[in-house]
């Protein structure tokens, strides 16, 4: 009976802090879903989930705002229109944590310019934008790692255009405890699970995109008839001319498509077709338009009823703030006081 009082009488297990961001730029995308919000979706029950808009990040490649109010109220409309809840997690804007730019003040005094200098995503702007290099552009990493440390999350799920930046973040952690004493864990990449579902675009070139190739990438906020027509001129060939052939990268792609989207009998009728150098790829996008028009649709509508719905975007967004501004203070808190600050 001791025993037993004891167990229960035991603290609770502290959830590990999950963090993530997207930026207000173009429009969310299946390779969104499939490479990110649906495995939010699952993080938010296990997890200390921090996710956010990054509308200063946005500021360092799309300087003009015209725009910026609605982009975000559309990710955090398509976000919870996903399965986020605002209830379990801290669905916040960026700019409405100003203890995050605090960090990153603090933080900027312990990145050096030659490092910034050789990251692969400074590197490839520069390239992109030579009559945009700004110093936002130039310490993003900087603010990237402030956005992560200021909730002392230990787990991010990255990209592998962002490990680097990551990694970078580790660096920043390491040399703050390092020089003002122990605060801040080491963030590691965090893919939650193996089966990761990567998105090709529709026309066989790299992957979906949020701006660049729209008429290859199925949007969340697609209208019917805009799905149903991508698919269609979605790239095929001819066909296999042997039984069991290896399907192409973007053929693969199409069956990708029709396996989280179609029923398992439907995939099975295809592949078997496909198997058997029997396959007409105009009857399987057919298919595969009705039955991603039917996975998209219930997403966009109930991301414009909350897109349209002032008062609880506003309420969502404030729930957020408040969450995400209780757990950077108190972050701050202690990093003030590491590096005498708090007068």
């Amino acid at each position: 009976m001791l025993h037993r009082a004891l167990f229960l009488s035991s603290p609770p297990m502290q959830k590990e802090v999950v963090l993530s961001g997207i930026r207000p730029t173009g429009f969310l995308h299946l390779g969104n879903y499939f490479g990110a919000m649906r495995n939010y979706v699952r993080m938010q029950e296990e997890y200390n989930c921090y996710f956010f808009v990054a509308n200063w990040h946005s500021l360092t490649t799309h300087p003009d705002t015209k725009e910026l109010q609605n982009s975000v109220y559309r990710v955090i409309a398509e976000n919870v229109a996903c399965g986020l809840d605002p209830e379990k997690v801290a669905l916040y804007v960026q700019s409405d944590v100003p203890e995050i730019a605090e960090l990153y003040l603090y933080l900027n005094m312990l990145a050096y310019k030659g490092e910034l200098e050789k990251t692969t995503t400074f590197k490839e702007k520069v390239r992109l934008q030579p009559e945009n290099v700004n110093a936002g552009l130039l310490t993003y990493p900087v603010l990237m790692a402030a956005d992560i440390l200021i909730h002392r999350a230990v787990k991010v799920p990255v990209g592998k255009d962002q490990e680097q930046h990551l990694e970078m973040a580790r660096n920043f952690a390491e040399r703050f405890n390092h020089r003002y004493g122990e605060v801040f864990p080491a963030p590691q990449a965090f893919n939650f699970g193996s089966e990761l579902v990567k998105i090709m675009s529709l026309d066989g070139n790299g992957k979906m995109s949020k701006s660049e190739n729209q008429m290859a990438t199925i949007y969340l906020a697609d209208e019917d008839d805009a799905v149903r027509k991508k698919i269609m001129k979605a790239k095929t060939d001819s066909g296999p001319t042997e039984p069991n052939a290896v399907k192409p990268d973007y053929i693969e792609n199409l069956f990708t498509l029709m396996k989280i989207t179609s029923s398992a009998d439907t995939v099975a009728k295809f592949e078997h077709d496909f198997n058997n150098c029997v396959i007409r790829y105009g009857d399987m996008k057919k298919q595969l338009a009705e039955d991603m028009v039917n996975f998209i649709r219930p997403i966009r509508e109930k991301a414009a009823d909350i897109q349209n719905n002032k008062e609880l975007l506003a309420k969502i967004i404030q729930q957020g703030a408040e969450k995400a501004r209780a757990s950077a203070s108190a972050t701050l808190q202690q990093v003030r006081k590491a590096i005498n600050m708090n007068y």
